[in-house]
């Protein structure tokens, strides 16, 4: 077999094996990371059905919490369960892999850093679905686009 067509067979098996609990799972290990790379004390929640993926502790007394979604290409992103008990500290951290997430080289995604309160007018309701739109992030949304201090306090 040709060294191309290896590659090509190697490239469509791991389109395949890419599952969206991957891309969550790749999304919000980024998050984590840029967090902690900004000297926050952040941890991962653990579970499956939760609305809180990453807390971060800004100081004794002070917390946050952050819900991340991530989507690997150029798609809205599934909100049907965005919910917060305490709105006012909770943000959305909105990761797209920008169709790029299985490229050897890794370039970073983009990421939207949304307060809670304020993901509404992102949002968009389908039948049967909920989803925060991309294109409403792109026009309106720029003022989020790597917004780390928000959750920085």
């Amino acid at each position: 077999m040709a060294t191309g067509d290896r590659h090509a067979i190697d490239k469509m098996v791991k389109e395949h094996s890419m599952s969206g609990y991957d891309t969550n799972l790749a999304a919000e290990y980024y998050i984590l990371s840029c967090l902690h790379r900004r000297g926050l004390t952040a941890n991962l929640t653990l579970g499956n059905k939760k609305s809180v993926d990453i807390v971060v502790v800004r100081e004794a007394g002070d917390a946050v919490t952050v819900e991340v979604k991530g989507v690997a290409k150029k798609y809205d992103w599934p909100a049907n369960n965005l919910m917060s008990k305490n709105p006012d500290h909770h943000f959305v951290a909105l990761v797209s892999f920008e169709g790029r997430i299985e490229e050897n080289e890794m370039p970073a995604p983009h990421v939207w850093i949304v307060p809670f309160e304020k993901i509404e007018p992102f949002k968009r309701f389908y039948r049967g679905r909920t989803n925060v739109s991309r294109a409403a992030i792109l026009a309106e949304g720029k003022h989020f686009e790597n917004a780390w201090q928000l959750i920085e306090g």
